[in-house]
């Protein structure tokens, strides 16, 4: 398809084009194109898609989205790629584990399905939901371009509503991985770089008027809920039978806010309550299950309800041995199960958003949780394209999770240098999350000046809860440098130990020293011991559930995978360190229940 390509127009120009992507990088696929989906009833568009990789972009040069459906022999013209025939993949998974030549394959792939749009009735609308694709995903229905995504990890809408006549359509995706200077995350990441449209992908009809978006909290003493709508309506019914509501509230440019005169009872882990809620405007509905309870910063106390606590927890990473980011129900329930058993109440959903159900089930456990975006190392903060995504990330994630009870800290990134431009960057991602979201803290995790052994981070003044990643035993070695840190830095807020931890090799470690299980276990043990004498720490999550692949980690037990995990790859083989920290848990819930 060069020389002769109608679609291509001038095709051999086209090769050397290289601002090719420019008409298609919009990025108006974004928080505000999002709607509620809770209790919608949508069509699964997940199955068997047509596909192909692109290493070079030649389907955005080429034009590939404008080819029409023809048999190969009814073709004039030759061409690279046919959408409509050939290869086909399931949604969701990632490329890398379907064939080994895709596995470190980054850069694009195409998939094509067809769609069978039933005429649409009395102005009704229709809404695509891609749960996620890592990391541009660029929409074409019948050939034309709708818009794009940035971000690998959180949802993205696009109204489908006028944009195909009924009948048999066409939707094609192009999902690019590539890591680059100027995205979130940047080109150096310690986590493997999956790709493809990895989360459900959904279709929905709507009434003319959709509910965008809903916020239930606790806040000052009472019930607060804010609606934003977008269509024909003036009011808006709030329902929550559990507490005796069933009110209207006028939309104003279609929004509300009501504050309510409810007494809930409290979520807690001990007594993870919810309720049923429902939310009605100009003939939609949507419904949630929402908890309400109270976190806030009291000097150096983490306050639950009203009571300080102590954050027993775990870090996690969405990673499987055999589906790569993809999860399922029977997986996160494993994960939860398993951070019960290690006598956890919190865990950290590290470094990116993870799939929308975790908090759900979190709720439902009541198990408390830190998330975050992935603004992760050395980000391109001078950059406003970099905020720009950094900030569409983190606004998506909170919309979608902030009626989750179990989410009590969004954090704004992880391990970054403290320059002007990144203080900067990150007070921004601070101030943007407190304004979407009052009622939760915010924390990061900070760096430590290991010359004067002291917290020294500049960002640390605009947080609620202060990460600390230390590795002590492992990349570090003197543990009583984690109590002189404490005495120099005199923290006025709490301190989390965000990570710690040390790589064991289940399979083929040594007997002893470094990577083996006996070294891990001693440095959990000394790791403990030093904890048991800090009272600045308020909590902790070491590094981490589950072994996790990783590009960068290549040596003779690593083999492509970090082994920091309490359990192996295959999520069943607990290492001793399992045992050790949950003993240590159990003598802390035992000492919070006296």
């Amino acid at each position: 398809m060069l020389e002769r390509s109608d679609l291509a127009e001038n095709a051999l120009q086209a090769l050397h084009d290289e601002d090719y992507d420019r008409p298609f990088n919009l990025q108006n696929l974004n928080a505000e194109t999002m709607i509620f989906t809770g209790g919608r009833q949508g069509r699964s568009l997940d199955g068997d898609w047509n596909f192909c990789v692109d290493l070079l972009d030649t389907g955005l040069r080429q034009k590939w989205f404008a080819m029409t459906p023809a048999a190969p022999g009814d073709r004039i013209e030759p061409w690279d790629y046919d959408p409509y025939a050939g290869e086909t993949v399931p949604v969701p998974s990632c490329w890398q584990m379907l064939k080994e030549k895709w596995y470190f394959f980054e850069g694009s792939g195409w998939y094509t399905r067809a769609l069978d749009l039933a005429p649409l009735q009395d102005g009704r609308r229709r809404f695509l939901r891609i749960g996620a694709a890592q990391y541009d995903c660029k929409v074409f229905l019948n050939g034309e371009f709708l818009g794009n995504h940035y971000g690998g990890s959180t949802p993205f809408f696009v109204e489908l509503t006028g944009a195909a006549d009924p009948g048999e359509a066409w939707l094609t995706l192009c999902v690019e991985n590539r890591r680059t200077l100027d995205r979130v995350p940047m080109r150096n990441t310690d986590w493997f770089n999956y790709g493809g449209v990895y989360r459900e992908v959904t279709l929905y009809e709507t009434p003319a008027t959709v509910i965008r978006d809903v916020f239930l909290r606790l806040e000052g003493g009472a019930i607060r809920c804010s609606l934003r709508v977008d269509g024909p309506a003036t009011t808006a019914r709030l329902s929550i039978p559990g507490l005796g509501v069933d009110c209207d509230a006028a939309l104003t440019d279609g929004a509300a806010e009501l504050t309510l005169d409810a007494t809930p009872a409290l979520w807690s882990p001990q007594s993870p309550t919810l309720y049923d809620v429902t939310v009605e405007a100009g003939g939609d509905r949507v419904t949630d299950r929402v908890g309400f309870r109270t976190i806030e910063r009291r000097g150096t106390d983490i306050v639950l309800n009203g009571r300080p606590i102590f954050l027993r927890g775990i870090s996690v990473h969405e990673d499987d041995a055999e589906t790569g980011k993809v999860t399922s129900e029977a997986d996160l329930r494993r994960r939860f199960a398993d951070a019960r058993d290690l006598g956890c109440n919190f865990l950290r959903l590290a470094h990116y958003p993870h799939h929308e159900r975790a908090a759900l089930i979190a709720d439902e456990l009541g198990l408390l949780l830190w998330e975050e975006v992935p603004v992760y190392w050395a980000i391109d903060f001078a950059n406003p394209a970099t905020l720009r995504d950094a900030s569409n990330q983190l606004t998506e994630l909170i919309r979608r999770d902030r009626n989750r009870a179990s989410v009590v800290i969004w954090s704004v990134g992880n391990e970054n240098p403290d320059t002007d431009a990144r203080l900067d960057f990150m007070r921004g991602l601070a101030d943007l999350a407190r304004a979407e979201d009052p009622t939760r803290l915010i924390a990061a995790a900070c760096l430590i000046n290991h010359q004067k052994l002291k917290i020294e981070d500049r960002l640390a003044a605009h947080l609620d809860v202060i990460g600390i990643n230390e590795y002590y035993g492992w990349y570090e070695e003197d543990f009583d440098d984690l109590e002189a840190i404490g005495r120099n830095s005199a923290p006025d807020r709490p301190v989390v130990i965000s990570e710690t931890g040390a790589d064991g090799d289940h399979e083929a470690g040594p007997e002893t020293g470094l990577f083996s299980l006996d070294y891990q276990a001693e440095v959990y043990r000394r790791q403990i011991a030093t904890l048991r004498r800090l009272d600045y720490v308020k909590g902790m999550s070491p590094w981490i559930l589950y072994d996790f692949r990783v590009e960068r980690r290549q040596n003779v037990f690593q083999r492509g995978w970090n082994r920091k995990g309490l359990v192996a790859a295959d999520k069943s083989t607990r290492k001793p360190a399992f045992d050790i920290l949950a003993a240590y848990y159990r003598e802390r819930a035992q000492q919070e229940e006296t």
